[in-house]
């Protein structure tokens, strides 16, 4: 079915960051087919399927390149802790007391506040067991994702909370094998072991090697989050992280590394010359208390970076807006007032984080051929500045939030429309997640 969509700006993000208006879009097929002035609409066929947001800005649909779909149900339950503190006494009892259940109300949970909030295109890092449940819960709700078990075969901080190189090995590849390019390629595998510190050598090399059966894939872990965690890998290892990824040959440009806040001018190097990917996670970062990322000097060194909201009990948000924002102003205290620039911001919310995983041809911005993947932002409201219009990043990165999207398209399809379409039963999720939060701490 052909559609129309009428906007009332197109905020293209295209190589020349063209803001187009008095234009519409056709889309066919789930692909944007062509930009279509708003006076030629006379001429255009009565069986069209016409959309109209006159009064909203389109903008390409948000990538978040660092989320645990599996933590969101412990939003608020684990406050006010350093990394490794965080893990050992909360997140891993909890994550190891999931059954199928609770993960799946989880990922319902992560996935309906991503999907409101116009995030469309995610690169999840899964739970050890289960994981089958998050990836029957993305193919359900049609959003674009990246997704792996989360791999662990040490464990000092909770050893309960791990199996075998044997196990993470062989059920890894049977979930890549069921799910990699599901979901008419919207799904796809991101081999993800967790972190250094709760993995072997052999796991990382082979899961790496693993890889190279699917085309396509992504290789995702933590790295340098925490001053503890480095000196505990350093300690382990006799190297830093990157140093330590590069030393065993699994560091390239299909490596996503979350967070990269604790580096030397080596690591930094290393990551240049290998292409290798940074996801910055800004609000997990300071709730957390781990550090600011040098995000100016790795983008001076030309290093691929994209953003993440990460998981609901680090931040209480999976809101790519509050990412945006915190990354803009994080920075201009260190670095100076214009050296995250709303633009720049908007950029590695989108398109920069489309080509960290690799989908820079297909989505990331309005362009004809790519995915019909977008959001529609209201940037009418009073909370909005008066000529929002006249600077839309701006609007976007320093005004908006989650209240401001529309609806939501993902291959052409709406998945979300503030009037008409919900994801889920919010009543009945909500109901559903408080009766299995009972129950899994019953469990821990």
């Amino acid at each position: 079915m052909k559609k129309i969509i009428i906007p009332k700006n197109i905020v293209t993000v295209n190589n020349e960051n063209e803001i187009l208006k008095n234009n519409a879009i056709l889309v066919e097929d789930g692909l944007i087919k062509e930009f279509i002035p708003i006076n030629n609409l006379s001429n255009i066929s009565n069986e069209l399927e016409i959309h109209n947001y006159e009064n909203y800005t389109l903008v390409p649909g948000f990538v978040q390149t660092h989320i645990h779909l599996c933590q969101t149900l412990f939003r608020g339950l684990a406050d006010d802790l350093e990394l490794l503190d965080w893990l050992q006494k909360r997140i891993f009892p909890f994550e190891n007391s999931h059954d199928k259940n609770s993960l799946r109300i989880s990922a319902q949970l992560g996935i309906n506040e991503l999907l409101k909030g116009g995030t469309t295109t995610i690169l999840d890092m899964g739970t050890l067991h289960h994981q089958e449940i998050i990836f029957e819960e993305l193919i359900k709700s049609g959003i674009r994702a990246f997704a792996g078990n989360c791999m662990i075969d040490r464990n000092d901080l909770y050893p309960s909370f791990s199996e075998s190189t044997k196990w993470n090995l062989e059920n890894t590849y049977q979930w890549a094998k069921n799910f990699h390019n599901s979901s008419n390629g919207k799904i796809k595998f991101g081999f993800a072991p967790r972190f250094v510190l709760s993995c072997s050598e052999e796991l990382l090399i082979e899961t790496k090697e693993m890889m190279k059966e699917f085309e396509g894939s992504l290789y995702h872990t933590h790295s340098s989050e925490n001053k503890k965690e480095v000196e505990t890998v350093r300690n382990l290892t006799g190297k830093d992280n990157v140093e330590y990824f590069d030393s065993i040959k699994i560091l390239d440009d299909k490596t996503v590394l979350a967070h990269c806040i604790h580096l030397s001018d080596e690591e930094i190097s290393l990551l240049k010359n290998n292409n290798s990917r940074v996801s910055h996670c800004p609000s997990s970062n300071l709730k957390l208390g781990s550090g600011i990322a040098n995000i100016p000097k790795l983008m001076k060194n030309n290093i691929s970076i994209s953003l993440g909201a990460d998981g609901a009990p680090c931040n209480n948000s999976l809101s790519i807006f509050k990412e945006m924002h915190l990354a803009a102003l994080i920075q201009k205290p260190i670095h100076g007032p214009t050296s995250m620039d709303a633009l720049t911001v908007f950029r590695l919310a989108t398109i920069e984080g489309a080509k960290a995983l690799h989908l820079d041809n297909e989505i990331g911005s309005i362009e004809i051929g790519k995915k019909a993947d977008f959001v529609l932002l209201d940037l009418n409201k009073n909370d909005q500045p008066i000529n929002a219009d006249e600077n839309i990043y701006s609007s976007i990165v320093y005004s908006a939030d989650k209240s401001n999207v529309k609806a939501v398209f993902i291959n052409g399809e709406i998945i979300y429309d503030n009037n008409s379409k919900n994801i889920y039963d919010e009543n009945e999720l909500s109901e559903s997640a408080k009766i299995e939060l009972k129950k899994l701490i019953e469990r821990a």
